[in-house]
């Protein structure tokens, strides 16, 4: 029998698409608030400018030869892309270089007084900072009259809402869906999820000891994140915990090291269980039982199928790989229009261990749903519920 066809990678060609929005309208608003937000200078505004016009009616451009990255880039695919328009490759591959090609326009990569300066610092600080973030850890100490089991379950859900943190605590009891309007789980296999983490062996070296958490957004969306990996490690669920971060800014809110520091300290000063796990993060940050690694790969304009052979054999030793969030979700499954009834494990299969995604919907990928659900949800709201951050999903591979 002859292989199934390869299904269509998503390109940003096609006037009123998500993708074709993003690329000729949210890029150029990201440029016009990074322009807005620091003091730059005239050569940054000249850069910026150049950047400006060039995603949005040039080509992709090659990077100079005396680039620090230019050869791992090449690695990826630049040579196959440069001289075309950034609407015309695939729309993960574009986004991906916008971002590149900023940071480069603002002077983050130097030599220069810019060099290291996220551009999207002001942004982050302000939701970290905002007065719902203190509300969210306020609402931690409302759990403590739960059990163990029900704290893990609310911590799961306040991670896989990511911002709306207090909206994911109540999904854990039972009765919250009656006293609220709240978005559903178009599939859920948390339970799955817990059962692959089933207690760490310590000193035994089998893989359950290790969880790998790859993070997505920053402020308040990480913050979640590591309640959860508090939570696992303070409860025995797994021995360590790895979290994954992007090795610079990248797609304006995602998380780098300097933004795991940042909430670190929100929860270190904060007041009541936030605190405490705040300081049990610190703790476990200095003991090995949290580490922090930021892979280049995690920035790649690719799936993660085609990670390198490093990273591989490190997701491969853990018990589970929590990948969060929509861009990462879309690297495990492939930026691809596959049908959404294609069943999780088979476009998975390729991972090199047990693997879970928690991700709120933001773009148009999807995989997993039943043909039942499927039906239901294009019903009620059309396509709108592919893309509007109103409904979510835990899916596990085992």
């Amino acid at each position: 029998m002859p292989d199934t066809p390869a299904p269509p990678v998503i390109l940003g060609d096609e006037p009123g698409s998500f993708p074709h929005s993003v690329l000729a309208e949210r890029h150029p608003a990201i440029i016009r608030q990074v322009r807005d937000a620091f003091p730059y200078g005239p050569e940054i505004h000249q850069a910026l400018d150049a950047l400006l016009a060039n995603c949005t009616k040039g080509v992709m451009e090659p990077l100079p030869a005396d680039a620090h990255d230019r050869d791992r880039w090449r690695s990826w695919g630049l040579d196959a892309y440069a001289g075309r328009s950034w609407f015309d490759v695939p729309w993960l591959w574009s986004e991906s270089y916008f971002y590149r090609q900023l940071l480069d326009a603002v002077g983050y990569f130097g030599p220069g007084p810019w060099q290291g300066i996220d551009p999207f610092r002001p942004f982050k600080l302000a939701e970290l900072n905002a007065p719902e973030t203190d509300e969210e850890l306020a609402a931690l100490d409302a759990l403590e009259d739960r059990t163990v089991e029900e704290r893990g379950r609310a911590l799961l859900h306040g991670s896989l809402w990511g911002n709306r943190a207090d909206l994911g605590f109540r999904l854990s009891d039972a009765g919250a869906e009656e006293r609220a309007a709240v978005p559903g789980l178009v599939a859920d296999d948390s339970e799955t999820l817990w059962s692959l983490l089933p207690g760490a062996q310590a000193g035994t070296g089998t893989r359950v000891d290790t969880l790998c958490l790859v993070a997505d957004n920053a402020g308040r969306e990480l913050i979640p994140d590591l309640l959860l990996a508090s939570h696992l490690l303070a409860h025995g669920r797994c021995g360590r915990v790895v979290l994954h971060v992007k090795p610079y800014p990248y797609y304006v809110s995602d998380a780098t090291t300097a933004d795991v520091v940042d909430a670190l300290r929100k929860l270190t000063g904060a007041r009541g269980v936030a605190a405490d796990h705040g300081r049990r993060l610190w703790a476990a940050m200095a003991d090995g039982t949290l580490t922090v690694r930021a892979h280049p790969f995690a920035a790649a304009p690719l799936p993660y199928a085609a990670m390198p052979d490093d990273l591989r054999a490190e997701f491969a030793e853990a018990g589970l790989t929590i990948v969060k969030g929509d861009l990462n979700y879309r690297r495990l499954v492939g930026d691809s229009r596959r049908p959404p009834t294609t069943p999780f494990a088979d476009v998975t299969a390729y991972f090199p261990g047990p693997v879970a995604a928690l991700r709120t919907l933001k773009s148009e990928v999807i995989t997993g749903l039943t043909a039942d659900t499927e039906a239901a949800l294009v019903a009620a709201e059309g396509q709108a519920w592919r893309i509007g951050g109103t409904h979510a999903l835990i899916q596990v591979r085992e």
